[in-house]
């Protein structure tokens, strides 16, 4: 193969995460062709209300899906925790490289950390998840929404003199932004996105040569992983309209997977986890969101549904 397309979102952290995809190609093939087909999507588009109110995570992948299934691309990069729990037919995960730093990163222009907080304190966040979290730990807190790429996010949390943001701190590592980070918060405190951390390279099931190139480029613990996570997804249906996480680490074959479900205003949290060998990670993913629905995930689920419901009546 002489030549790959790669389709990416057009944000820094994007380009960054496509063009690093495109090294390790360049790398292992020597003489092959890279190029980038940049793209705005919906999710791009629509940035002055909060993703769940514009429809959720699918809103950042769409296209660049539609690009692959077109043939106007080979191949896609994505932040794996902006995909959904289903692909569009024709489409496959062909490969997820070593996983970078999976927590929430606390950012203050104050110095603050999350424990140092003072009463009352605003703390700027785009995710249900982390504003759910943050809820549940200090119910003093007044979240503000932050929406934009990681820069733009920065940048808000200074100008709206905020106490600080939580962002993902794989994508402040990624775009050399560490020095934001006052605080890098434990998984225990703060439950990381299904996927955070990973990048998902995509392609279409039945191109056999791309999926040939892209092998070399799979890391079998960070699958083992995401296979538990993605199960758990899937099993509660989950986007960016209820508060969720779920993460999974893989130690000497065994998958430890945990995760939560509450409500945005943190006042109910859901959580649980479960162990068992890597070739059972889809079951334990499965096992684990059934568990969260019996003991309250179900509640929170079907409130949602219902304001939902009656919102579009």
């Amino acid at each position: 193969m002489k030549a790959v397309r790669i389709a990416t979102r057009q944000s820094p952290l994007a380009l960054w995460q496509a063009r690093h995809v495109a090294s390790l190609l360049t790398a292992g093939n020597p003489g092959l062709e890279v190029s980038l087909v940049e793209m705005t999507t919906e999710g791009d588009r629509f940035l002055s209300a909060p993703l769940s109110a514009v429809g959720g995570k699918g809103l950042f992948v769409k296209e660049i899906e539609q690009a692959l299934l077109d043939g106007r691309a080979d191949v896609a990069v994505h932040s794996l925790k902006d995909m959904t729990s289903v692909f569009p037919d024709g489409l496959i995960l062909a490969a997820v490289p070593t996983r970078e730093d999976p927590r929430d990163a606390f950012c203050s222009p104050e110095g603050y950390t999350l424990a140092r907080l003072p009463p009352g304190a605003r703390v700027g966040t785009s995710s249900l998840r982390r504003s759910c979290i943050l809820r549940a730990h200090r119910p003093d807190l007044e979240i503000v929404s932050l929406r934009g790429n990681v820069q733009t996010r920065l940048q808000k949390t200074r100008d709206l003199k905020l106490a600080g943001a939580m962002l993902a701190a794989a994508g402040l590592k990624r775009l050399g932004l560490e020095h934001h980070i006052t605080e890098i918060v434990p998984v225990a405190d703060s439950l990381p996105a299904v996927g955070q951390g990973v990048l998902a390279i995509q392609c279409r099931g039945e191109d056999a040569e791309v999926r040939a190139l892209l092998a070399p480029l799979e890391d079998l613990t960070t699958r083992g992983a995401v296979r538990a996570e993605r199960a758990f997804l899937a099993k509660l249906e989950g986007g960016c309209t209820v508060p969720m996480a779920g993460h999974a680490t893989v130690v000497d074959g065994q998958v430890h997977l945990r995760g939560l479900v509450g409500r945005p205003d943190g006042t109910r949290v859901v959580r649980g986890e479960v162990r068992g060998p890597v070739p059972e990670a889809e079951r334990l993913g499965e096992a684990l969101a059934e568990e969260l629905l019996s003991r309250g995930a179900g509640d929170i689920l079907r409130d949602f549904a219902r304001r939902e419901d009656a919102s579009r009546a």
